[in-house]
């Protein structure tokens, strides 16, 4: 076993949650070892055509991670690998802190062709498609960003991707939505935490507004702009915000969850073209932090 390899432990909290082999002969083979070259590319950073050999062919290892990011596979191993972690009980709920970070984009990501992808095999497009690719100019250069929401245990449960000069308050309720832990035992996903918490990035009527409407207790500050315009039309502009400077304590546990999303060098900076083969890339980054122990 290589370094930054699956460990016996992590290969049997996933193993039983990949694609079986159907059919005579079978499709995929060396499942281990495909995932280990995708791992080892997503610590480093270098082409997939630079991968060493003991990974097998560098085009098995690229097309699996570009078949398993457009079918959707990488996001239904997400949710298996965190449904086991919630039956084991290592889902901190209490607080799932949100923000966001910036991806530089290498000069590979660009020039993607202008016609939409198409899933492998099929007639359909990538779920995680999008037209711009989600790469947009800021004054980085060419950046795409990542919005993401986290648990107590500094872990990945959600996260959207948009380009880079995209703000952070309008993308709270589509992470938000994203959060669906299944129920081995059967039921309804979960899909609300107890508490949220963001910066004053996310003080707005409208995130306030659809936190309140779903229960959902929130630390997020008010900005002062947004303080005195409430000040200033007096009784109308409605009570102060509350504000639980103790819980708001909490934000570095998402603050650390994009450390370690971004000690992976290919998340750091973006090399793919297409935003559905990054967001399989981040969703393959996701998964490692929840199988580690």
């Amino acid at each position: 076993m290589g370094r930054g390899d699956l460990s016996n432990a992590e290969w049997a909290r996933l193993k039983p949650h990949l694609p079986r082999n159907v059919g005579r002969g079978g499709r995929w083979k060396s499942h281990r070892r495909v995932i280990n070259g995708i791992l080892f590319r997503q610590r480093t950073g270098i082409p997939w055509r630079d991968l060493p050999p003991r990974f097998g062919k560098w085009k098995t290892v690229y097309d699996r991670h570009r078949r398993w990011s457009a079918d959707g596979t990488w996001d239904k191993l997400l949710r298996a690998v965190q449904a086991d972690a919630d039956a084991e009980g290592r889902i901190d709920w209490t607080m799932v802190g949100i923000d966001s970070t910036s991806c530089r984009a290498h000069q590979h990501a660009a020039g993607a062709h202008k016609r939409p992808p198409r899933v492998p095999g099929r007639r359909r497009q990538p779920a995680q498609h999008r037209d711009d690719e989600a790469l947009g100019r800021s004054r980085g250069g060419l950046t795409c960003k990542v919005h993401l929401a986290s648990d107590g245990g500094r872990r990945p449960l959600a996260f959207v991707i948009t380009p880079g000069q995209w703000g952070d308050a309008p993308q709270l309720i589509p992470v938000l939505e994203r959060i669906r832990v299944p129920r081995p035992a059967g039921g309804h996903p979960r899909t609300r935490p107890d508490h949220v918490s963001g910066d004053k990035a996310y003080s707005s009527r409208r995130n306030r507004r659809y936190l309140r409407r779903r229960h959902i207790r929130h630390t997020i500050p008010e900005r002062k702009d947004q303080r005195a315009n409430r000040q200033r039309r007096g009784s109308a502009g409605g009570r102060p915000i509350g504000f639980d400077q103790a819980m708001y304590k909490r934000r570095n546990e998402v603050e650390r969850t994009i450390h370690a999303l971004k000690g992976f060098r290919a998340v750091a900076s973006r090399y793919d073209k297409r935003a559905y083969i990054f967001h399989g890339t981040v969703t393959v980054a996701a998964m490692r932090l929840w199988l580690r122990p």
